[in-house]
């Protein structure tokens, strides 16, 4: 894509999914923004074997903006971050279309693996604040992983990720609209699991409580006869 046509797509892509701006001109005070510009420059220089200037430049931006993406990285279109402080992209992350992460995620490895060590994200994918997927694995497209969750596995498309370690709660696979992509629309599994059980304890004292006063029934009819 040309320079001047990738910086319009990251402008628009910023100015869609966050409701702060309120002007194009807006958008080059922002960290995400510059950092991206970053990128896709030292990404061409990672490609082209120039690994040094590579790494200096994705550097400068970290001080710049307190992002840091590795120019190794393979990052697709629309990708947006919202108040980037502390992102973390590792060099053999690859990021599909559409993706948005909040400020905290990061894209790691677990130290122990070798080549493809970080993970793949699907399409459509949302990473809520303060979430870590570590490993070479794939989060599948069109999935939202909760903020503060911990990812160690691969994650099926149209899931819900949420917890440390993360809970999967598999969802359809279907594209979802950006409206939908939110932090809040998650669901709870430990808060479910409480509910089934008072749910069933309920069940269970009702049925006691009948279980009692049909054995009263029986021995008042005993001492009757």
């Amino acid at each position: 894509m040309h320079p001047i046509k990738r910086i319009r797509e990251e402008i628009r892509v910023i100015r869609e999914r966050d409701p702060a701006i309120h002007s194009s001109m807006e958008v080059f005070l922002y960290a995400s923004f510059r950092a991206m510009l970053h990128y896709r420059i030292a990404h061409r220089l990672y490609c082209s074997g120039h690994y040094f200037w590579a790494r200096w430049l994705s550097q400068r931006a970290v001080r710049k903006t307190g992002i840091e993406i590795h120019p190794g990285a393979q990052i697709g279109n629309g990708f947006f971050i919202d108040h980037g402080s502390g992102v973390i992209i590792g060099e053999t992350t690859i990021i599909g279309d559409n993706v948005t992460l909040y400020q905290g995620v990061t894209l790691g490895g677990t130290g122990k693996e070798h080549g493809k060590r970080h993970p793949t994200i699907g399409d459509n994918v949302m990473i809520s604040a303060g979430a870590k997927v570590l490993g070479s694995f794939k989060i599948g497209s069109n999935s939202k992983i909760g903020a503060g969750s911990v990812v160690l596995e691969e994650v099926p498309p149209g899931s819900t990720v949420v917890g440390v370690p993360g809970r999967v709660v598999k969802r359809m696979g279907q594209s979802l609209p950006q409206e939908e992509l939110d932090q809040v629309s998650l669901p709870d599994p430990v808060k479910e699991d409480i509910q089934n059980l008072q749910h069933a304890n309920t069940e269970l004292t009702n049925r006691l409580l009948s279980l009692e006063e049909e054995l009263r029934e029986l021995k008042k009819r005993s001492e009757n006869k």
